[in-house]
């Protein structure tokens, strides 16, 4: 079965509160782009949009950016590139790559706040689902423009 793009539009990752509130101040304070770092190969490979859905205790998705890329490969080498994007100190680099090979960077770029953040409850039952994946996942277009009406 193939998939096509219209139904990879947007792609909901989980990010930890901590994470979350610095991308929004290194927003806030004039950078447009970012770098969401994750261990190991993770998705998402293709979308055109990424929604952030801040987990426990937030519950919420609370903003979206448009995303520009997935770079998977030897964190050495993807941490010396795009250090300067991501929110993470050396130390905390360290400290989330202990013991792995192999590091991905979400690229994403102009980040918009939610004034209206969506909560859990609202998100199923939009979606249809009875839980988030842990690992996010893929919505289509109408979905995404949806998820975007009710946030603004």
């Amino acid at each position: 079965m193939v998939i096509s793009m219209n139904e990879r539009y947007a792609f909901i990752i989980m990010i930890k509160e901590k994470w979350w509130n610095e991308f929004r101040r290194l927003n806030r304070s004039g950078r447009t782009t970012h770098c969401y770092v994750q261990g190991g190969w993770a998705p998402p490979k293709n979308a055109k949009l990424l929604f952030f859905y801040v987990v426990r205790p937030i519950g919420e998705i609370q903003g979206y950016a448009e995303f520009i890329e997935r770079k998977v490969g030897k964190m050495e080498a993807l941490w010396k590139e795009y250090r300067d994007e991501s929110c993470l100190s050396d130390e905390q680099y360290d400290d989330l790559m202990r013991g792995r090979l192999n590091v991905t960077f979400i690229r994403f770029e102009n980040l918009w706040e939610a004034s209206k953040p969506i909560p859990l409850n609202n998100i199923l039952m939009l979606l249809g689902i009875n839980r988030m994946s842990r690992k996010g996942f893929y919505i289509d277009k109408v979905t995404a423009d949806k998820l975007i009406e009710v946030m603004e």
